[in-house]
């Protein structure tokens, strides 16, 4: 163990585009067989692995041996707020209710099933069809895909992912005996659906590249796979689902920004693919079919902030869609679900989420909420042909609840409410939401969780949150491990930047390619408005977020190095130039509608450069950093943060210090299980409260 950081050997290498040439002194830390080492990273060269060893040496000695007992109250603490003995709320389904459990102890959960008659009587006796936590034991990395039932009921499919590579293997037991059956379906991406027959899976295969690429049907038995879809192009990826009504089986192929869908009936064991409207680029779709016909959720037409149109399922091209919602700016759609006699959509509007029911006769109606800032969702959990609705609720303030409600009578029943058995008292805290003004005076949403004790006069440190890409809007829900730092003073904040859907798709548009500048500067912002507020100071915002909120952690800390007194960057996207100029890797030709592509563009070339963390490293007051990857990442892979930290050891070696921790067993969400995630957790956490002041666990000073 050495408190002395690694310093990675340069290894000279020059890159030319577009006429300019960029030195890439790091470039050896990607293994030249990448693909093998997601499969199996026994394989990862012996010089790569030695240094990354280095660093988690370096790290663990340096932070978190001497944060040990910090660590050890922080996970004890989060534990703590964790019902260990815990169920989800039973999903009918036929005869029966399925439902998963944890056990006191248990690291994964258990898959199970009782009469439906008794779904709600936890008494009741229930089958463990798949059980986590025997099937995990002695893995260092465990992770399931999907898991369902077939529609007779009598087997089960399961995925599992036990290296972090996100390829996952299906297998089937049947239910009664427990017994494997002789099928065993390797690399998929863990998406499967049963064909109607209960004989016949279709599932979605991850290609040597990564890529969700094409379906297959397994006819269980035969122990062959024959090719249903295939797609040609590298940056459209493909998954598949059924219909709300179970009639059909849809596959969906896009990139972030085109649709196209093709379905065929669930009942089909050799299917004839029919497709609902061809590809157009910047077109994007989904669909459900309601009363006989295709509902279809769509940004065609200009409707930036989507809108419903209904085809007939005999002929549902474009040229026979129908309006029946009409777009109106402002209100975002985000999801649209149909029963029997109702259809269903989330949508935004001001920032915040309400679901609204349409009745066969088109009467409307909303489910009322209360408070200021919330998080709300569809839950699923009933069948077609119901009245009752799913759906889950929080605030920063209010556990997770889960409700069943009545679409026709409008009442609503509660099913769940998240128990945390260490004790929460909401009133012991107060959210906010407050607007700063950003740098071209658009205003910019922040949600703020503190105790009731913690000061306003500025001496509060910030742990500032942000993500701000691909139109994911961060919900103001309901996390127990923030608590651990708002009980410890510090004001918890989330910057809703442009790159999100926070204000809608034009939010979202204006975050991206071109504008992408706009989110950097707008989470820039607002640290900037929380201090001139008087929330905290200067020197006192902890800056954090993960994989293209990790790329959000570099920019920032290169814009305004001053601002903050330390960032953690989870899973860092920080070499944006030469990723999105790599087109073997598995994610690039997906990403470029988001970033643009510097191979064939030249402007695109100069905008990512301009603001691609490792490309604009200097000799700047950096603060101190912790940084984490995983080695079988398959979306941000591990050479990423690793050689962030070497360039900035190297063109900053007076900033810092910056910590590199690589997770050698796991992937892109870090260690599996509920409690190995929470050790993660408090390393960031110590961190967090050290360098805001707060406890002098580690010494800054090495």
């Amino acid at each position: 163990m050495t408190r002395t950081p690694p310093i990675a050997e340069r290894r000279s290498e020059t890159i030319t585009q577009h006429g300019h040439t960029r030195v890439s002194p790091y470039a050896w830390l990607k293994d030249d067989n990448w693909q093998a080492v997601m499969k199996d990273p026994s394989v990862l060269s012996a010089d790569i692995r030695a240094y990354l060893e280095a660093e988690n040496a370096y790290t663990k000695a340096a932070l978190e041996d001497p944060s040990e007992a910090l660590r050890e109250e922080l996970f004890q603490e989060m534990r703590g707020r964790i019902k260990e003995d815990d169920s989800s709320v039973p999903t009918p389904d036929g005869p029966f209710a399925y439902f998963t459990f944890h056990r006191e102890g248990g690291e994964y959960g258990a898959y199970a099933r009782r009469q439906w008659e008794r779904a709600f009587d936890t008494d009741a006796e229930y089958q463990i069809l798949f059980d986590g936590d025997v099937e995990g034991e002695g893995k260092a990395y465990f992770d399931t895909g999907d898991i369902c039932q077939s529609p007779d009921h009598k087997l089960i499919a399961v995925a599992v992912d036990d290296k972090g590579s996100e390829f996952y293997t299906i297998t089937v037991r049947d239910i009664a005996t427990g017994e494997h059956l002789p099928d065993v379906i390797e690399n998929t991406t863990g998406d499967f659906v049963w064909g109607a027959g209960s004989n016949v899976i279709f599932w979605v295969y991850r290609d040597d590249q990564g890529r969700p690429s094409a379906v297959y049907r397994r006819v269980l038995g035969t122990g062959e796979d024959t090719l249903v879809y295939e797609e040609s192009n590298p940056g459209f990826f493909v998954n598949i689902e059924q219909s709300p009504s179970e009639k059909y089986i849809f596959i969906r192929t896009g990139g972030h920004t085109t649709s196209e869908v093709h379905f065929f009936s669930a009942d089909e064991t050799d299917p004839e693919l029919l497709t609902i409207a061809a590809r157009e680029t910047d077109i994007e779709y989904s669909v459900v079919d309601f009363d006989n016909e295709f509902y279809i959720l769509t940004n065609a037409d200009g409707a930036v902030d989507f809108k419903i149109v209904k085809a007939p399922i005999s002929a549902p091209g474009r040229e026979n869609w129908a309006d029946v919602l009409p777009h109106q700016a402002g209100r975002l759609i985000l999801d649209v679900d149909s029963y029997e006699n109702h259809l269903v959509r989330v949508e935004r509007e001001k920032g915040l989420p309400r679901i609204v029911i349409r009745s066969r006769d088109g009467a409307e109606h909303a489910i009322e909420m209360k408070e200021a800032a919330y998080d709300l969702g569809l839950a699923g959990g009933y069948e077609y042909n119901s009245e009752i609705l799913r759906f889950a609720y929080a605030s920063p303030t209010t556990p997770d609840q889960v409700f069943d409600y009545n679409m026709t009578t409008r009442e609503r029943t509660l099913r769940k409410t998240r128990e945390v058995p260490s004790g929460h008292n909401p009133e012991d805290y107060v959210v906010e939401r407050i607007m700063a003004p950003s740098h071209d005076g658009v205003e910019v949403p922040i949600t703020l969780l503190r105790h009731v004790s913690t000061p306003l006069d500025g001496s509060a440190p910030v742990l500032l949150y942000g993500y701000g890409s691909y139109g994911v809007t961060i919900s103001a829900d309901f996390r127990t491990g923030r608590l651990s730092l708002v009980d410890r003073g510090f004001i918890y904040a989330i910057a809703h930047i442009r790159g999100s859907q926070a204000l809608g798709y034009q939010w979202y548009l204006d975050g991206k390619l071109e504008k992408k500048e706009n989110t950097f500067r707008d989470y820039v912002a607002a640290g900037r408005h929380l201090v001139e507020q008087g929330y905290t100071q200067e020197g006192r915002v902890v800056d954090h977020g993960g994989s293209a909120g990790g790329l959000l952690m570099g920019a920032a800390s290169n814009l305004d190095p001053e601002l903050f007194a330390g960032i953690i960057a989870a899973v860092p996207f920080v070499d944006v130039l030469t990723t999105m100029s790599d087109a073997d890797l598995p994610l690039t030709p997906p990403e470029w509608p988001e970033w643009g592509n510097p191979i064939e563009s030249a402007d695109d070339y100069e905008t990512i450069r301009a603001y691609s963390p490792i490309d604009q490293v200097s000799q700047r007051p950096y603060p101190a950093m912790l940084i984490t990857g995983g080695l079988t990442d398959p979306r941000v892979t591990y050479w990423e943060p690793a050689k962030w930290v070497a360039t900035l050891r190297h063109e900053a070696p007076e900033g810092g210090p910056y910590f590199l921790r690589i997770n050698m067993d796991a992937g892109h969400g870090g260690a599996s299980g509920r409690f190995e995630g929470l050790k993660e957790t408090a390393i960031e956490y110590a961190f967090a409260l050290t360098i805001a002041g707060k406890t002098d666990a580690f010494s800054l000073d090495l």
